[in-house]
């Protein structure tokens, strides 16, 4: 009980008053490590992935946890809990593949068809969260939060399903989340984001010679 009294009390301080909450720093190391598997197609990306979701929904939601940061975030902690759902279905979709085939998953292109709809569904997830979100009191601008709660979704289940443009989602996430988190306080999920941002387009690169070789490959053998 006192380290879980610790955990959710440390926090690293600056100069001026600043700080970062420790379980901040964690949460997002947690899912920094879980990009670094899913880009490996390792299946314990999935649990390691949740662990890190736990511990930044008790950070987003502020001040329903008693942080000294009482800025909610509805669309991050809505966002972690999606996640917490996604990271089931993706589990279990990798184990199963890895079980079937001997790999957790063997990336593929989306067909513009699927693109098609993903850009339609998050535009029109967007729009019907926004006002949702207002309404119960999100930071601002809000449109942001739940443009990054779409994004997010969207990516963790194009991740499930094995395409390789959900790396270049993270990517449009990014270039959105860090000026927003960095306004409502989250200097240490900001900083990640930028990280991130970098991480998912090497990501993108790698899983695209995955796909590329796997293309040659299918040529030379017929």
């Amino acid at each position: 009980m006192d380290l879980l009294r610790w955990l959710f009390d440390a926090q690293i301080t600056f100069p001026g008053g600043q700080f970062i909450l420790f379980r901040e720093v964690i949460g997002n190391a947690f899912g920094l490590l879980s990009a670094f598997a899913g880009m490996r197609r390792r299946v314990w990306a999935w649990p390691v992935g949740i662990a890190g979701n736990l511990l930044l929904l008790t950070v987003f939601l502020g001040a329903v946890f008693g942080s000294p940061n009482p800025v909610n975030l509805l669309g991050q902690a809505c966002r972690q809990a999606m996640f917490l759902i996604a990271a089931i279905y993706g589990w279990s979709q990798w184990r199963a593949t890895k079980i079937a085939h001997g790999e957790a998953v063997a990336p593929d292109w989306a067909s513009w068809r699927t693109r098609l709809a993903l850009v339609l569904t998050w535009a029109a997830g967007v729009a019907v969260l926004t006002p949702v979100f207002r309404a119960l009191g999100s930071y601002e601008p809000v449109w942001a939060d739940a443009y990054i709660f779409m994004g997010s979704l969207l990516a963790t289940y194009g991740m499930a399903k094995g395409w390789v443009e959900f790396w270049l989602i993270w990517v449009a996430v990014d270039v959105v989340g860090v000026p927003l988190l960095w306004s409502a306080g989250y200097f240490a999920s900001a900083f990640m984001y930028v990280f991130y941002g970098a991480f998912t387009l090497v990501g993108f690169f790698v899983w695209w010679r995955i796909r590329h070789r796997r293309d040659r490959v299918d040529t030379l053998s017929t």
